[in-house]
């Protein structure tokens, strides 16, 4: 009986494995761009923690979009309940697809497409079929769904000097800057507030909605007629995620594309902060460049919200950035 077990359980950790390998592959698959030219990998660049370190996103024949690109590398750790920066939607399984048939990301006509190029591919039959072995049909677009979701699940943060921190009890992994840094994340900065420390290890996130004031100056004379066509139109899914990468001033009405409800207009996902120090340039549009502006922009807005300024010194800002780049 153990060794039934074991062997059941071995099997399923082998099918596992098998289809995280399959969803690397599909990611890093320039043939399932419209040009032949982007992959998932081409904005979610390893080596920037899965941010292209761009303002904003850059697909097929150079066309840039209106979002800046989010770590995936968050996504596993943080347990996101919400993708994309509006939170439009709620599954990881259909958030991996739309980027390949977004018109400014990957640029295919649409899901069949997809599908066909996939099943066109001698390689990728036989690779599907061995990681569902159980399957009736070839290829389907669940499968490709999930294996891209299993790989993206997958991607793991090193350590940092937090966790040993927090979740160690390595005393000195922080310095004595970062613990003053700590000390003003949790209190008179309340970045703790929306940056949850809960979680093993750290989320960093609220998973909520908030207003961060970039980007709705700019629009703030053409609001009625936005918010009138959006609601109008009454996109949904990836139909909002195509909309807004074409248009600028629609984007900049986050949360309100999803909800249509006005007490949600300008409101953005909360990222996790892990791996920040990395990630720049800041803030759903990319127009913040550094984390020093980031800290800036934060405290300026969150004394907004408290109705006070929260009034951090120079030298608190460099604590709070200190223990930012622990993270």
């Amino acid at each position: 009986m153990i060794h039934r077990a074991s062997g059941h359980y071995s099997d399923a950790a082998a099918l596992t494995a098998q289809r995280i390998a399959l969803g690397k592959a599909l990611f890093n698959d320039p043939h399932l761009s419209a040009d032949g030219t982007i992959r998932c990998a081409s904005c979610h660049i390893p080596e920037k923690g899965y941010t292209d370190g761009r303002r904003v996103a850059v697909g097929v024949e150079g066309r840039a979009g209106t979002r800046n690109t989010p770590s995936l590398v968050t996504i596993g750790v943080a347990q996101e309940t919400s993708f994309f920066w509006d939170g439009r939607r709620s599954a990881l399984d259909q958030a991996v697809l739309d980027p390949l048939t977004n018109p400014v990301e990957m640029g295919l006509d649409d899901q069949t497409e997809l599908l066909q190029r996939v099943q066109q591919n001698a390689g990728d039959r036989q690779a599907f079929a061995q990681a569902f072995p159980d399957a009736k049909q070839a290829v389907t677009l669940e499968q490709i769904a999930t294996v891209l979701a299993d790989y993206v699940q997958s991607l793991k943060l090193p350590e940092s000097a937090y966790d040993h921190y927090a979740l160690h009890g390595d005393k000195t992994a922080l310095n004595q800057r970062a613990l003053l840094g700590l000390a003003i994340f949790k209190g008179k900065g309340r970045c703790a507030e929306c940056h949850l420390l809960q979680g093993t290890p750290a989320m960093l996130t609220d998973h909520a909605f908030h207003r961060t004031g970039i980007g709705l100056d700019a629009i703030a004379q053409d609001l009625p007629r936005l918010t009138q066509g959006v609601i109008q139109r009454s996109l949904q899914g990836a139909a909002i995620g195509n909309r807004v990468a074409t248009h600028a001033d629609e984007a900049q009405l986050g949360r309100f594309n999803v909800t249509q409800d006005p007490a949600d207009i300008g409101l953005f996902r909360t990222p996790s902060l892990r791996d920040v120090s990395q990630t720049a340039p800041y803030m759903h549009d990319g127009s913040v460049a550094t984390l020093d502006e980031a800290i800036d922009r934060e405290v300026y807005y969150r004394s907004l919200q408290a109705g006070h300024p929260l009034q951090l010194t120079v030298e608190e800002r460099k604590d709070l950035k200190a223990f930012l780049e622990t993270l």
